[in-house]
């Protein structure tokens, strides 16, 4: 089977560790997350994790099912096949001087970037979009000195009306399973 890039979402409760339980079942299963990107959601007390994996549609669906068994995980979908709207934000530190700074905001005008700091000695540009147009955007600065990169990764969403996220209650799906290693829930 051939590697392609996959994207997984994720709604999850709203607590301390569970983006260490999650990456820690991603490592102990041997993938490697090319991105993950996670924020607050429009469910109240819960976040939407998007996590980009490479690997196989079958290991990818291993990995969906192992994550369903999370305890802090309300709801996993793959979105990869679907039509989607990805995007990526990312901020370039690039080297510039009175010569140059002209070009370097012709090129960042071409890609819709944004100038967000200038200092004497560099320019810092935000860009969002695909990862193609990061990436192409990237290359042609390579030329002018590349100080500093930070890239958001992907976040995305199905087009349309409803996701394979939406019309989730805020009530977790978890409720009846009690606690994950055994025990009882203290109040």
């Amino acid at each position: 089977m051939t590697a392609t890039k996959h994207t997984l979402v994720a709604l999850v409760a709203d607590q301390p560790g569970v983006l260490n339980r999650i990456s820690s079942l991603f490592r102990r299963r041997g993938f490697n997350m090319e991105s993950v990107t996670v924020g607050h959601s429009e469910v109240p007390n819960c976040s939407r994790l998007t996590i980009v994996v490479d690997g196989s549609t079958t290991s990818i669906e291993q990995v969906r099912k192992q994550l369903d068994k999370v305890v802090d995980v309300i709801k996993v979908s793959e979105i990869s096949g679907d039509s989607i709207v990805a995007r990526e934000m990312a901020l370039i530190k690039v080297k510039s001087n009175s010569a140059n700074r002209g070009e370097i905001i012709e090129i960042a005008d071409l890609f819709r970037a944004s100038i967000v700091d200038v200092a004497s000695e560099s320019l810092t540009i935000c860009v969002t979009g695909n990862e193609e147009k990061i990436d192409t955007l990237i290359q042609l600065l390579r030329g002018f000195i590349i100080k500093e990169i930070a890239r958001t990764g992907r976040v995305a969403m199905s087009r349309g009306e409803i996701g394979p996220l939406g019309a989730v209650s805020g009530v977790s799906r978890r409720q009846d399973r009690g606690p994950k290693f055994g025990g009882s829930i203290e109040t």
